[in-house]
């Protein structure tokens, strides 16, 4: 009889200037999947005075935090723990102190990184989960530290870490704890002042794109969502958020639709250093990255993770682990593809990213299938929109969705989505429609010879009358589509040749 032999488990700790974080993962099918995320509130930066001395109550805080997560580490091997200490213990005097204990506790020695290596380690972590081509601008805010990074791909053009982050800029700037234009002014100057050496090398260097990797930048976020604004954080967000805050007097009586109890204490001053960012570094847009620092640990520790494109890696992963049929996604993709192409292209879909969600759409719809067949596309709903898929934005993961979600059968309007335009968004999801119906027998081989014509959103396909005479089923069905598209508003014509 054979047995399944477990996949490894990984762990990456990382003792930040706020909080500690243990982050267990395995890799499984060409994927990470995440076990456990375990986070407590330590505040060591708190425990800083002005001598840099970390104070007795602070280091046992983190001793009382690193004493749980050592019940954790029993079951993982040695060559996959991976423990790290940032800006709060590069700074403190008597960091010997603290770590001569911890290291005790867990029984495991802790690395204190430098700042370099902390940006480079978070740039990977970003790499590895995020999606995007080109030249990308990383933001991590941390609680002692921030880190900015210019990359592409997988490699580091720029990699700068500073002594400014949410605890610290709280300390300093807000240390009265009001909520007024005066301690936001000189917050946001004081982030300027300090990130102002590095402008001229960033902005010669230039970016195509830009992600946050931080609290923060996960508290906007969630902002943002609650609020009903998309996922895109723009100054003019960041600005009307400041607004917000400033309707509290103090910091204890914060309250911002979406704004957890737990990030309320650091809020304003993250999102300080935040604003000068955008200001200084004259930023359009960011969005959220699908990790950093643990994440970059991790991937460091598997070898075979390394690869270059991240949305293929994560779509054939999620093929394997649901056992899809990859060549006939591949063959949707194909036919999909080959209708945008006749339908004008990016005359017709401007957005660049259009094709990496026809992509996704094509190659994962029938993922619903593993659970049951009626119900198909509501399961590929629900799992597309639930999985961890690095790579992909929580806006694009939503709305490939729901696209999964009209694959096939009855049809309807997309809801209200911010991955794509909505005119986009419609016309993605018509092509995917008619692709697989044009891949019924699921061999190119077997496809018809199709043109596609586009006058605006109405569309006549022409086929060999010939080839519908034989295919009558798939000539019924397409006659189905053509009605069920054309009833909704959106006019289908299926012309025989």
């Amino acid at each position: 009889m054979n047995q399944t032999v477990s996949s490894p488990l990984y762990a990456a700790i990382d003792l930040g200037s706020n909080s500690f974080h243990m982050l267990v993962v395995r890799h499984i099918d060409g994927s990470v999947q995440t076990m456990a995320k375990i986070k407590r509130k330590v505040r060591l930066a708190a425990g800083l005075n002005e001598n840099n001395t970390l104070s007795p109550e602070a280091m046992q805080r983190g001793w009382d935090c690193l004493r749980l997560f050592a019940e954790r580490l029993q079951d993982i091997p040695t060559e996959n723990i991976c423990i790290v200490g940032t800006a709060t213990l590069r700074t403190a005097i008597n960091v010997d102190v603290f770590l001569k204990q911890a290291n005790e506790i867990l029984g495991y020695d802790i690395n204190v990184i430098s700042g370099e290596e902390e940006a480079a380690t978070i740039y990977k972590g970003v790499a590895h989960t995020s999606g995007g081509l080109g030249r990308r601008l990383v933001v991590d805010i941390g609680g002692a530290s921030t880190e900015l990074i210019i990359g592409e791909g997988f490699e580091a053009k720029a990699l700068t870490s500073v002594k400014m982050g949410c605890v610290t800029w709280l300390e300093k700037h807000f240390k009265d704890r009001q909520l007024n234009k005066h301690n936001f002014d000189a917050a946001i100057d004081a982030a300027k002042a300090t990130l102002h050496p590095i402008l001229n090398q960033y902005t010669n260097i230039g970016w195509d794109v830009c992600v946050g990797a931080s609290g923060t930048v996960q508290a906007l976020q969630e902002i943002m969502l609650a609020q009903g604004m998309d996922e895109v954080i723009t100054h003019s967000k960041l600005k009307r958020l400041q607004k917000q805050a400033m309707l509290a007097d103090h910091l204890e009586e914060l309250e911002i639709d979406g704004l957890t109890l737990e990030r309320a204490l650091v809020f304003p001053s993250g999102l300080s250093i935040l604003i000068a960012i955008f200001e200084l570094l004259k930023i359009d847009t960011m969005t959220l990255a699908g990790g950093a620092l643990r994440e970059g640990m991790v991937y460091e520790m598997m070898a075979e993770m390394q690869q270059d494109d991240i949305r293929s890696r994560t779509i054939s992963s999620i093929q394997s682990r649901y056992q899809i049929d990859g060549p006939y996604g591949d063959q949707v993709f194909a036919v999909s593809s080959s209708l945008l192409k006749q339908c004008g292209g990016t005359t017709w879909i401007p957005e660049p990213q259009a094709v990496t969600l026809l992509e996704a759409a094509s190659k994962l719809h029938e993922i619903g299938l593993t659970i049951d067949f009626k119900s198909g596309g509501q399961h590929s709903a629900y799992l597309l929109q639930n999985l961890d898929l690095p790579g992909f934005t929580r806006a694009q993961k939503f709305y490939i969705g729901e696209l999964t979600r009209r694959y096939r059968e009855q049809i309807s309007s997309l809801p209200e989505q911010h991955a794509i335009s909505e005119l986009s968004g419609k016309r993605i999801l018509r092509l995917l429609r008619i692709a697989v119906i044009l891949t019924h027998r699921r061999s190119s081989e077997l496809e018809p010879e199709y043109h596609i014509e586009s006058d605006q959103d109405a569309l006549v396909i022409s086929i060999k009358k010939s080839w519908l005479e034989k295919n009558p089923l798939t000539a019924a069905e397409l006659e189905i589509e053509s009605n069920r598209q054309s009833d909704i508003g959106w006019p289908l014509v299926i012309k025989a040749r």
